[in-house]
């Protein structure tokens, strides 16, 4: 496989898998005592998971529009979330359908990328977190966040002056 596809080199997950390494063997005291935190796999395979799905992101007047090819996802693999009020979460899994042999043959290559995915976006303060809608169509996921009303702004208060 190559890394460099998924935004990856060979270098940076060789370092990566050393540190990982580090945090599971009895180097971890080492570690401790040198100021170290490692990353967790989950925290690694989660990395990952974010920069193999790539989002354009459109401001409209109205609305955000975040949009993500999705070839070959099923609208029930796909989870839309707004967590605290303002953070977006996009989440999901490709999965492979077939097996890899049948009796009619066997794959040769497979070169379409297949796992979890995931994407966090931290909505402006002017998104509506209650009026979000998703549609999934021809491969392509359209996420729709509303944007609130401008407040209105707020008339001058006259204080009367009394004479004393």
């Amino acid at each position: 496989m190559d890394l460099r596809v998924m935004g990856l080199d060979a270098p940076l997950l060789s370092t990566l898998n050393h540190v990982l390494d580090l945090s599971s063997h009895e180097d971890e005291a080492a570690a401790d005592k040198a100021g170290l935190s490692a990353p967790t796999r989950s925290y690694v395979r989660d990395a990952r998971a974010m920069a193999s799905t790539p989002v354009d992101v459109k401001e409209l007047p109205g609305s955000y529009v975040f949009v993500i090819d999705m070839p070959g996802v099923k609208s029930g693999e796909i989870k839309v979330q707004v967590e605290d009020d303002n953070l977006l979460v996009i989440s999901g899994e490709r999965k492979r359908e077939e097996k890899e042999e049948t009796k009619d043959g066997k794959y040769l290559r497979m070169e379409r990328r297949m796992g979890k995915f995931m994407r966090k976006f931290s909505l402006p303060e002017n998104a509506n977190a209650e009026g979000v809608s998703a549609v999934c169509q021809d491969g392509v996921l359209t996420v729709t966040v509303q944007k609130l009303p401008p407040p209105e702004p707020k008339k001058p208060k006259t204080i009367e002056v009394k004479i004393a």
